[in-house]
């Protein structure tokens, strides 16, 4: 895949710990970290559909006309399973997802992206949350998905739909 890597020179200083704080740099610590090369890319959702497709396209040529990185985001699947003992609400557990080590491996070897710095970012959870919070820690420029055809998306609202409603930037739906 491809990447950046950026070493501190040796001059650069370093966050000193306070010796009154419980937790040193523990504030610095619970911040996700991203590649700076990154930094105010195209987040776009891939799950090897063919809308998922038309919107990677759509998303690699946006970031090569402006000089961006690309933040590919596939989001594993949580599925609700009950708690036995004492008759708990519903917990979501984490599927393994094998998907995105096969979805890296096609992106590795597809020369679309070769034009562009590109990274691929699997999370596990509710898609628009997921998509917003890479926005969120990227500060991306724009939001890329595909639309939802069939039946599910009109029973329980489309992930392009929901994303437009609360996403706190731009977000572009390819048809």
């Amino acid at each position: 895949m491809a990447g950046h890597e950026f070493f501190d020179p040796p001059d650069r200083k370093r966050p000193v710990a306070d010796p009154t704080a419980a937790e040193p740099l523990a504030a610095e610590e619970s911040r996700p970290s991203c590649d700076p090369a990154f930094k105010h890319g195209v987040v776009v959702g891939f799950d090897g559909s063919t809308s998922s497709e038309r919107a990677l396209a759509y998303a690699i040529g946006m970031a090569y006309r402006s000089h961006a990185g690309l933040i590919i985001v596939h989001v594993a699947n949580r599925l609700p399973t009950t708690v036995w003992a004492g008759c708990e609400p519903p917990v979501f557990v984490d599927v393994p997802d094998h998907r995105t080590e096969v979805l890296g491996l096609e992106l590795a070897c597809a020369e679309h992206l070769s034009e562009v710095p590109w990274i691929l970012v699997e999370r596990g959870g509710d898609i628009c949350h997921e998509l917003e919070e890479v926005g969120r820690e990227y500060a991306a420029d724009a939001i890329v998905v595909g639309s939802t055809h069939g039946l599910v998306g009109r029973i329980f609202g489309s992930v392009a739909g929901r994303l437009t409603k609360r996403a706190q930037r731009p977000v572009i739906v390819i048809p």
